[in-house]
């Protein structure tokens, strides 16, 4: 089984239908058939509910629709690592490439597992890529 660190992004693609959806169900598919592990920093937990409950309160994405995206959602089986064990490498990361904090836990997460990384955020990828080849941006996804 292969290991993939994917952030909230993804994630949200899953469950509400947004552009590239169609391609990050391909992840979801694979990780349905047990062909992928899914690895995240444990603040995807609040990173997915903050980003459903802005699509609720401000997208106009039904009670129904949230609910059932939050559901399915805490069905996935993550291999979590606790943000203090990336603090200080996510840090360093964030500071060098002047990107978020958040959006470095997930890059020191593959770092430090040695796995790809896939994104939805060109901004995030395009700024770190040269030095991160195992990061993915989702459009090229295969």
């Amino acid at each position: 089984m292969k290991n993939l660190v994917v952030d909230s992004g993804i994630t949200v693609k899953w469950f509400v239908e947004e552009s590239d959806s169609n391609i990050a169900q391909l992840i979801y598919d694979e990780y349905e058939s047990g062909n992928l592990s899914l690895l995240a920093p444990d603040l995807i937990y609040a990173e997915y509910g903050n980003i459903i409950w802005k699509k609720q309160i401000f997208q106009g994405i039904s009670a129904t629709e949230a609910e059932f995206a939050c559901k399915k959602f805490q069905n996935i089986s993550f291999v979590l690592t606790p943000n203090p064990l990336l603090f200080d490498d996510a840090y360093r990361l964030a500071v060098k490439y002047q990107r978020t904090f958040y959006d470095s836990l997930y890059l020191a997460l593959s770092v430090r597992e040695n796995c790809a990384f896939v994104t939805a955020d060109e901004r995030f990828y395009n700024s770190v890529r040269q030095d991160f080849p195992q990061m993915i941006l989702l459009a090229s996804w295969r």
